[in-house]
């Protein structure tokens, strides 16, 4: 199975991905995109 990133869909054999947990699904995110989701959208 191939992981992407839940923000821009870059697999994960192309970056470092981090992955979490919410509401029991595993989901993952590229370091590009992690700041965003932690700041917010502007």
């Amino acid at each position: 199975m191939e992981h992407r990133c839940l923000n821009c869909g870059i697999a994960g054999e192309h970056v470092i991905l981090l992955s979490c947990e919410h509401q029991g699904e595993l989901l993952y995110v590229c370091i590009k995109c992690l700041p965003a989701l932690i700041q917010g959208a502007h």
